[in-house]
């Protein structure tokens, strides 16, 4: 625990999306929770020592975008073009704080130049080559170029995208099974705090700069003062639907349980207009949701008692 007597949670997410057991080998299985481990101590870490939400999140999905196994920053899928646009947003609960990017191309970790635009600018949001600009001014952001975000597995996941559309002539507007997921992490702090943060590349194949939910305050993060959520899955129905903040709202207004208003939008309202996905989530008693309607979604949790998991599948694997 920590030197105060308030608990602490934290829980990571490493994207939902189609992911199904005879396709993931046993050695993938391992390494994918492997690195699951690795960002949750990341933020455990933190929070054992007293330290804040803000501080967690940022952490725990940092060590998710330094991973290749997962769709942001070091793993991040390609765009039509064959390079990598990465976006990332952060917010912090009590002070309602926040920070994004979108559509950066030379920034090794997302998150953190998020967070650096929340607390080093007077904006919430910058993109492109706005947001790489503002970079040049702040030393503490490491700068990479874009090829090395390259990776072979994503290589011929664009390949195999590519060929696909060629094949069938498919509707380059239909983006069903084209998303990869995002990273996340949501957390609870000793003092009581809340904070949520999510970092992704986005769809393999995507074009004109389309950006998702994940950098959307409101869409794919959010926290206040009730709970932190950070979603992954079909980002059109996530920004449609202002899936975090719709979760807090239920809180707010009609005083739904954290469990309840999870459920109904993640597993409710979303599918019901044609979408899919997943979230996580933690409320200020440190209860915590991890719903998602998809095949599976990458996880993992610290609850207030101590105990922690990984998961991928069903809730019991």
């Amino acid at each position: 625990m920590t030197s105060s007597s308030k608990p602490f949670a934290l829980v990571i997410h490493g994207g939902a999306g189609v992911i199904e057991r005879d396709q993931l080998s046993a050695a993938d299985e391992q390494s994918i929770r492997d690195d699951l481990e690795r960002a949750l101590e990341a933020g455990h870490a933190i929070l054992a020592n007293g330290g804040n939400a803000l501080d967690a999140v940022e952490a725990a999905v940092v060590a998710l975008e330094e991973s290749p196994r997962f769709n942001a920053g070091k793993g991040s899928v390609y765009n039509a073009e064959g390079r990598h646009e990465l976006d990332a947003s952060i917010m912090e609960g009590h002070t309602r704080r926040a920070g994004a990017v979108a559509g950066v191309e030379t920034i090794r970790n997302p998150v953190k130049l998020a967070r650096v635009v929340m607390e080093h600018s007077p904006h919430v949001m910058m993109i492109s080559a706005g947001a790489e600009q503002f970079a040049d001014t702040q030393p503490q952001i490491e700068r990479v170029a874009n090829d090395w975000f390259d990776t072979d597995t994503r290589r011929v996941q664009l390949e195999l995208e590519q060929a696909r559309e060629r094949a069938t002539k498919a509707d380059a507007d239909n983006l069903r099974g084209k998303y990869f997921g995002t990273v996340g992490a949501v957390a609870l702090d000793a003092h009581g705090n809340l904070a949520a943060a999510t970092s992704t590349g986005g769809m393999t194949n995507k074009r004109y700069g389309r950006v998702g939910d994940s950098p959307l305050i409101g869409a794919g993060t959010w926290a206040d003062e009730r709970c932190a959520v950070s979603g992954t899955g079909w980002g059109e129905f996530f920004i449609r639907n202002v899936v975090a903040h719709d979760i807090a709202a239920r809180m707010a207004y009609r005083g739904d349980t954290l469990a309840v208003a999870a459920d109904a939008v993640i597993l409710q309202r979303v599918p019901e207009l044609g979408g899919d996905g997943g979230a996580i989530a933690v409320d200020s008693d440190g209860n915590i949701a991890m719903p998602f309607s998809t095949s599976g979604m990458y996880r993992g949790w610290v609850r207030p008692d101590g105990t922690r998991g990984t998961a991928i599948f069903g809730e019991n694997d």
